[in-house]
């Protein structure tokens, strides 16, 4: 049965690796499609074939290639980890090739655009300054929509003007939080009626899911009508920029935005290339 490997797998993933929740119920989500689609094979019995027929499968769905990468990756591991404990010897998952993804620039906010975003909610309300809070936090920190949602009025020191704040993987890292972004956590607490553990409240008094914030985001978005295809993660993608752009290195960078390696962070020098021309054929005088 494939069900006591993956069950295996999943407490391997959150007691050793110790990944969030979020990530385990998707690894699970693959596994389950992956049991499906072999039926009554053994796990352990899996080769480089049936791996193929499985990938053909999965493109015969029209899925899309960074889909197939993060399903292949799953695959990886989880026959990695069975190599490891001796449930099998080879892991018949590491000669498939990943699929080729395309690396689509960030896209962003100017500062004026933002200025604009992140004043639109309505701030005489106890959910506008609520929202507005959200907004400046996002944007003066930099985190994930899942980091805000996850943060306790303990993990924020108001008066420092510091976050404490649990990412991927369950670690935890220091932000700063700008003033402006300070003031409007301090305006939303002052008005919000009822106290709890979390942050950010929704209007039943219980902490706020990621999906309301997505959705809160979404709205003042729609209410700028920006012709820009933009996501929630747009804060995010307009924190680091600008920082780049104001001249921030790029190891700074890195760690406000608590990413584990250089290169993630580095697409973001790709944004910013576009000033450095205007300034180069701007000064130079032979541009």
């Amino acid at each position: 049965m494939m069900k006591r490997y993956v069950d295996k797998f999943v407490s391997y993933l959150d007691i050793e690796k110790n990944y969030s929740h979020h990530t385990i119920l998707n690894y699970q989500i693959d596994l389950k499609e992956f049991s499906d689609f072999i039926g009554k094979t053994p796990v352990t019995k899996t080769d480089y074939i049936l791996l193929r027929q499985y990938l053909a499968h999965l493109r015969g769905r029209q899925l899309k290639p960074r889909t197939l990468a993060r399903k292949l990756s799953c695959l990886r591991s989880f026959f990695r980890f069975l190599q490891r404990e001796g449930y099998i010897e080879e892991n018949p998952a590491k000669l498939v090739m990943t699929p080729k993804l395309d690396k689509p620039l960030p896209k962003f906010l100017t500062e004026e655009e933002m200025v604009t975003f992140v004043e639109s909610p309505d701030d005489k309300t106890e959910m506008g300054k609520r929202d507005r809070a959200i907004l400046e936090m996002l944007y003066s920190t930099g985190i994930r929509v899942s980091e805000l949602v996850g943060l306790n009025e303990d993990d924020v020191d108001l008066i420092g003007s510091i976050a404490k704040v649990s990412g991927k993987g369950k670690k935890q890292r220091l932000v700063p939080i700008g003033k402006t972004a300070a003031d409007a956590v301090i305006r939303y607490l002052d008005a919000r009626r009822k106290h709890a553990r979390a942050l950010f409240l929704n209007k039943n008094g219980t902490r706020l899911s990621s999906r309301a914030v997505c959705d809160i985001t979404y709205k003042y978005i729609n209410r700028m009508c920006t012709t820009k295809n933009v996501s929630p993660h747009v804060l995010r993608h307009s924190f680091a920029t600008h920082l780049l752009n104001r001249g921030a290195d790029l190891r700074s960078v890195q760690e406000l935005l608590g990413h584990v390696n250089l290169s993630t962070t580095q697409i973001y020098t790709h944004v910013t290339t576009d000033k450095l021309k205007k300034i180069y054929d701007k000064a130079h005088p032979r541009a």
